[in-house]
């Protein structure tokens, strides 16, 4: 008899597909992306950062990036990258909700824990905190 096959997010609890399943890694990098580009412009139009800048001035993005993902995520679950692909953040830890996003984006803006997976292949800045980006 053959074994079903396990997928993503079974550990989680989470359905296989659909609504409520965990995001592949080429829609949340897609939503990350979406991102970027829009703290880039940010950057340039409020802050007159330039892009590939140095010193400081290299780390305006990065700042924003972190402001629109804490105040986005806490406040619709999604930053705007990730609602126009139909994610959102979710918990699977109980605790602090907006505690949560707070560890999740420091762990983000560090870069490595977020391009390492966890056996669920979540990203370690998703494990730390106890979410998951899951589709809407």
């Amino acid at each position: 008899m053959e074994e079903p096959q396990s997928y993503a997010g079974e550990h989680l609890g989470m359905p296989a597909a659909g609504p409520g399943a965990m995001a592949p890694l080429w829609r949340r990098a897609l939503g990350l992306l979406v991102d970027w580009v829009l703290v880039q412009v940010v950057a340039a139009l409020a802050f007159g950062a330039q892009l590939g800048g140095g010193g400081a001035q290299s780390f305006v993005p990065l700042g924003i990036l972190a402001v629109l993902n804490v105040l986005s995520i806490t406040a619709f679950a999604a930053t705007p990258g990730q609602a126009l692909l139909g994610l959102q953040v979710l918990q699977v830890r109980p605790g602090s909700f907006p505690l949560q996003v707070l560890v999740r984006t420091a762990l983000l803006c560090l870069f490595i824990p977020a391009i390492l997976n966890d056996r669920n292949g979540r990203g370690l800045h998703d494990a730390a905190a106890g979410t998951v980006i899951v589709r809407r």
